[in-house]
């Protein structure tokens, strides 16, 4: 006769093998933080239109089988001037760190546009070249399958990323932190064509590292042009910069919107309808809000801005900004709205942009084209300011909630 503990061990052992024991993880968070990288004037503007058109032109390819050429579609060069968010992750073992743009709008993770790749042991070259274009920029190079270290307990063994041979537009980085949809990366390798590269948040849960296969992302607004003042959580939500609970919206089916972070919206200035319900993008790599040309025009109008010669921003009169409404988005979530302090671009950053101290400079923006075209609006970091977002791929949604600084008065 067995020993009563040795038939216990033995039976607990056949359970979990019938029934394997799920390890609930906390969720990890990662500082991040704000940059301010502008190296021309009049071109904020042009840098987020110029990536929306690629962004629509991407998707649009994607939907119909096609591949991307950024060269038949965006033939205006854009410096990269733009306000970001970048993250310290390392690379390899001993780990080099890379400061590393972090993009909702694309998802290969990728090194080598300021600071050279170091190989080391965990690093392992494949066949295979990669190449992704942005709008605002574009790298190539070669697919190296290596060990990339987010934060603490953070580990991927074997994540894919490219390393740059050729980059533009991103002077003063590393390079990108892809958190878009895994989709996105079909056919940017060669000769690997047709099959994605798995994203870094879906390596960590599929180890099992993170508990739940999402991003809470905090930003903070902020009238200095570099700050520690973000957060991106894997595998959870930060309760601890909510002021509310998260409004959660699904991802839109509406192409190409639904290539991306995708939800559907209408826009509201006070209780004038500034853009009807229709499909458009969550994105980290945009600053502004750009909404469609019609819609624009609507807002213009509405608040009697007029276009600055020198940053391409609406500029607003003292009277106009005090008599700015709400700026609502509604969704399927909720309706999130913009006061009118986040309207505008802080002031103290006005010079920054090629702006005159003491105006009053907007930060929506036309998109470039009218609505009805599958991506009609881009909520930008302004709008991610002033809300906590979670992008969940899992349950295929976006949420928001509010924050201690979505009626900030800091710009």
């Amino acid at each position: 006769m067995f020993p009563t503990t040795l038939l216990t061990t033995l039976l607990l052992a056949l359970s979990v093998a019938a029934n394997p024991v799920l390890v609930d993880r906390s969720p990890v968070t990662l500082p991040i933080s704000r940059r301010l990288n502008l190296t021309s004037v009049h071109n904020l503007v042009r840098h987020d239109q110029t990536r929306a058109k690629a962004l629509k032109a991407r998707g649009a390819a994607k939907a119909a089988g096609a591949s991307f050429s950024e060269a038949a579609v965006i033939n205006e060069p854009v410096d990269n001037q733009a306000v970001t968010y970048v993250a310290s992750v390392g690379v390899g073992s001993p780990a080099t760190t890379y400061s590393l743009l972090i993009d909702t709008g694309s998802s290969n993770t990728w090194v080598g546009a300021t600071k050279a790749y170091v190989k080391t042991s965990t690093s392992s070259q494949t066949s295979n070249k990669v190449s992704v274009t942005y709008g605002s920029g574009s790298f190539s190079g070669t697919e190296f399958l290596d060990q990339v270290t987010l934060a603490s307990g953070l580990v991927i063994p074997k994540q894919s990323i490219g390393v740059a041979s050729t980059s533009q537009g991103f002077q003063g980085v590393d390079g990108i932190l892809g958190i878009g949809p895994v989709d996105l990366t079909l056919d940017t390798l060669s000769p690997a064509t047709g099959s994605t590269v798995p994203t870094v948040t879906d390596n960590l849960f599929k180890n099992g590292v993170i508990s739940a296969n999402e991003i809470g992302i905090s930003f903070e607004p902020s009238i200095t042009g570099d700050d520690l003042n973000g957060e991106l959580t894997w595998g959870g939500t930060d309760s601890s910069k909510l002021t509310g609970s998260i409004g959660f919206i699904p991802l839109t089916t509406t192409s190409p919107a639904n290539e991306f972070w995708g939800i559907n919206q209408s826009i509201k200035f006070g209780s004038t309808t500034i853009l009807s319900t229709t499909a458009g993008i969550v994105d980290t790599g945009t600053t502004l809000v750009l909404i469609a040309t019609n819609g624009f025009n609507k807002y213009k109008s509405a608040t009697g801005g007029v276009i600055d010669n020198n940053t391409g921003l609406l500029r607003f009169t003292s009277s106009q900004f005090s008599a700015l409404q709400n700026l609502q988005f509604v969704t399927a979530g909720g309706t999130f709205s913009l006061t009118p302090n986040a309207q505008i671009w802080p002031r103290a950053l006005n010079a920054d942009i090629g702006g005159v101290a003491g105006n009053i400079y907007g930060i929506v923006a036309d998109l470039g084209t009218n609505s009805g075209e599958g991506l009609d609006f881009i909520n930008g970091f302004a709008f991610l300011e002033r809300f906590y977002s979670v992008f969940d791929t899992a349950n295929k949604r976006v949420g928001f909630a509010t924050t201690p600084f979505t009626t900030a008065t800091s710009n």
